[in-house]
């Protein structure tokens, strides 16, 4: 079966004749992966799953907004990069993490917020699309859109305390970000849709370790009102067109509703924050990607220990399809090679020796 086959028979609740699988590693680890193996095409060396990426595309003519207007009376530390939307990322020294020094974190009135320059790519083109995803599937692989966040990007903008401040103060001010992520959301979305893609990502980290960031109504007001018309607008076009959410965090407060408003993938089912084997037995139609702990097996565990929850995992949670693996999160520099190839290993031999 080719990826195409798999992904599609996975996540239609039929068992394929193998296992996908995939991960991605930061920088150190990568390099001594390549090092180790003597090939940077580490994907291709373990066998992890490729789709295919595409996406709006910005014209010969685009130019990004110079946003260092925002810094103008500061001086940012050596190494701070200004991304996309704005946000100057500072280095933190630790792994990929970065500190984020948000352009209006300072804003004293609405009239700022509207007026902020967030990239719309409202003039970029999408003409492209549909033959990448027509050559893609021609080569047996799965075509899929980043779509992007909406609560992160936006607390990134306005600041994390001043957002979330504004969710309860001044909802206006919250709103009007949301709306400015969920138009550029929506074009990119349907210009996938109407392109075939087979799957769409999105996702916003709305929990932590043990709970909601927020109430639930809340979450349901700002976020999932502006997400569900998204996915009702691509599901209008295609309809079997795969959502794929992620969020980390224990989120089994919000799965049922998420699964209403159009989510079909749900990433990464934290075994830390979330009982999985659980959730399994009481919605065995959920499509799951993850469920490898990042926090417990892959660093601390053995060899022998990443082959079983491994194993594990396929029988309890993957028996009918429904589950693609992979750690939870990017692999840190602490996890083991040894235990990089255990997973990959295990997950290539997928029901055999079950």
């Amino acid at each position: 079966m080719t990826d195409l086959e798999v992904f599609r028979a996975t996540f239609c609740g039929h068992r394929p004749d193998r296992i996908l699988y995939r991960t991605d590693f930061t920088p150190d680890l990568h390099r001594r992966l390549v090092e180790h193996t003597g090939t940077e095409d580490l994907a291709g060396h373990f066998g992890f799953f490729q789709p295919v990426s595409t996406g709006p595309a910005a014209p010969a003519t685009y130019k990004p907004f110079d946003y260092s207007v925002y810094y103008a009376d500061e001086t940012l530390p050596e190494g701070t990069t200004i991304n996309d939307a704005g946000v100057a990322m500072i280095p933190s020294g630790f792994y990929h993490f970065w500190g984020y020094h948000s352009p209006l974190r300072n804003a004293t009135s609405l009239e700022q917020i509207e007026q902020y320059p967030f990239p719309d790519h409202a003039d970029f083109s999408t003409d492209h699309m549909a033959g990448e995803v027509a050559k893609a599937h021609a080569a047996g692989k799965v075509a899929v859109t980043w779509v992007g966040h909406m609560y992160e990007t936006a607390w990134q903008i306005r600041g994390y305390e001043q957002f979330l401040m504004d969710m309860i103060d001044q909802p206006a001010w919250a709103e009007c970000m949301l709306d400015k992520m969920a138009a550029r959301n929506m074009l990119v979305a349907v210009a996938a849709a109407k392109a075939g893609v087979d799957c769409v990502y999105c996702g916003d980290d709305v929990a932590n370790q043990n709970a909601m960031m927020f109430s639930v109504p809340m979450w349901r007001s700002f976020m999932l009102a502006r997400w569900q018309k998204v996915w009702s607008a691509i599901k209008a076009i295609k309809p079997d067109i795969h959502i794929w959410y992620h969020s980390d965090g224990n989120i089994l407060p919000i799965i049922p509703e998420l699964r209403q408003a159009g989510v079909t993938i749900f990433n990464p089912m934290q075994p830390e924050c979330l009982d999985v084997p659980a959730i399994r037995r009481e919605q065995p139609d959920l499509n799951m990607d993850g469920t490898i702990g990042t926090q417990s097996t892959m660093p601390w565990g053995k060899p022998d220990d990443v082959r079983r929850v491994v194993k594990e995992n396929i029988r309890t949670l993957g028996a009918n399809g429904r589950l693609m693996l992979s750690p939870t999160h990017i692999l840190e520099p602490e996890v083991p090679i040894a235990n990089i190839e255990a997973f990959a290993r295990a997950c290539r031999e997928g029901y055999k020796n079950l």
